[in-house]
């Protein structure tokens, strides 16, 4: 069973954007499976006893968004920079500079020698990483509380000195290959992503994060200064920090790191994200270096900020929010059909797609696969979701939505992210009412809309053996 471990693993990696939100999702579950009982006792709580996240927020006269939450009960700080540039602000041709971006930040800048990043965070006894998404790019560190003055004066060094020369370029060329050939290339099932986002979409959203290495190749170092000086700018980044800090002293290290730096180009550049609806549905095939088949249903949705997002999310965990969900218990519990089976909610800034997935049992017909998956998918379209199991489905959302917040890098993404996307960062504290506010009748409406098969990519993963057999 090591190529389902693998696929696991891979399908888990949404440094990609995608792969990276798997990863909190499946990892997210499998930490509630086993703590499960203890979760429960606190599903039924009231949303008016949820705790209050308080924060302070402000903006600098250069444009840069600051965001400050306190809590003196944990002896760290979470230091976050949030840039709203993803993949999608990139042009064909040009594609992958977000991702790449989030290695070359790495390299150093005109104070921070070149490969010393790294040092002055361990050393300082803390951690870091960088994520990119097709909406954003997201950098933190996560240090003792008192060691806030290094991470503000390391993100502010990036943001105004960073070193972009022919020797950090080459280097990260490398790396970026080398990564996608380990965790997309050479891993079974590792190009789904790439393959839905090529049909699902034919705008800005047609391509993954990790975009095309002959664009890379090709790049020259003044296109990459150009994509640094247009989106590395304090008005198109949030500065987000949670832990236990004091308030006053923190803005004044704000305003002495970040205040100099000068304000972008205004206005930021945003692509149009309009796309035309599909007409019917997209069917193709993916020979693989696999030993099982699998099929992907990969169906249009609202983007992240609709109205109807949260009747989506909702729908979506129905559909495999658990064990207990539909997609489990009826195609791998009583159908047998399946090793895996999920439901993946990809809601983006401008765009949204439900990627559902299985892989099929050894002997198992893929067309009986995808049959079963239809069946589960077409009972939400024409039914309503029973009482009960709406109730359990909205009681684990607001379970996963408190888990989250449970920790201050947790409460610092989540801050930038309400306030990027939504204007609001005060969602982290009111969210659960949206979700409150869903009915059972919304979900259908949501269903019948969206979950057609006009509306949606389907995708056979066949071993290439099979190929081979078929004389192709």
């Amino acid at each position: 069973m090591n190529f389902i471990l693998l696929f696991q693993y891979e399908f888990m990696k949404l440094r990609f954007a995608f792969l990276f939100r798997l990863n909190r999702f499946l990892m997210n579950n499998l930490f509630k499976l086993t703590c499960s009982s203890l979760f429960l006792l606190f599903t039924h709580v009231s949303l008016a006893q949820q705790h209050i996240i308080h924060f302070e927020r402000y903006q600098l006269p250069n444009g840069l968004m600051v965001i400050l939450h306190r809590d003196t009960t944990v002896p760290v700080v979470a230091v976050t920079m949030t840039y709203h540039v993803g993949s999608k602000n990139e042009t064909p041709g040009l594609t992958g500079f977000a991702h790449f971006f989030e290695h070359l930040m790495f390299e150093g800048s005109t104070n921070i020698p070149r490969k010393s990043f790294e040092k002055y965070i361990t050393n300082a006894g803390g951690s870091y990483n960088a994520t990119t998404s097709q909406d954003r790019t997201f950098y933190y560190e996560v240090l003792p509380s008192n060691q806030l003055a290094l991470g503000l004066w390391l993100e502010s060094e990036r943001l105004m000195h960073l070193k972009i020369d022919s020797i950090g370029v080459n280097t990260q060329r490398e790396v970026v290959k080398e990564e996608k050939r380990m965790r997309i290339d050479n891993q079974p099932y590792g190009t789904i992503f790439i393959e839905v986002l090529k049909r699902a979409f034919s705008g800005p959203y047609h391509w993954a994060p990790i975009g095309s290495m002959d664009d890379i190749n090709r790049a020259q170092l003044g296109q990459f200064l150009q994509f640094y000086h247009t989106y590395y700018v304090p008005n198109n980044a949030i500065l987000s920090i949670a832990g236990n800090i004091n308030i006053d002293s923190t803005k004044k290290l704000i305003a002495a790191y970040f205040g100099p730096i000068p304000k972008g180009k205004e206005p930021i550049p945003r692509p149009n994200p309009y796309e035309a609806p599909l007409t019917h549905e997209i069917k193709d095939t993916i020979y693989d270096h696999i030993q099982l088949p699998a099929i992907i249903e990969a169906y249009r949705m609202p983007k992240e900020t609709s109205p109807e997002y949260y009747a989506a999310q909702v729908l979506a965990t129905i559909l495999s929010g658990g064990p207990s969900s539909r997609l489990n218990t009826v195609i791998k519990d009583q159908l047998q059909l399946a090793v895996a089976v999920a439901s993946i909610p990809y809601f983006n800034e401008d765009a949204g797609l439900l990627i559902n997935y299985g892989i099929a049992n050894m002997g198992v017909d893929p067309d009986s696969l995808q049959r079963a998956m239809d069946e589960v998918v077409h009972k939400l379209t024409t039914e309503l979701v029973p009482e009960k199991e709406f109730e359990k489905v909205l009681n684990k959302i607001q379970t996963d939505i408190v888990t989250n917040h449970t920790t201050m890098l947790g409460i610092a993404e989540a801050l930038a992210d309400y306030q990027m996307f939504y204007g609001d960062a005060n969602l982290i504290n009111s969210e659960l009412n949206k979700y409150k506010q869903v009915t059972r009748a919304d979900v259908l409406q949501v269903a019948k809309k969206y979950l057609r098969k006009d509306n949606r990519v389907v995708l056979y993963y066949l071993p290439i053996s099979e190929k081979k057999q078929a004389g192709q």
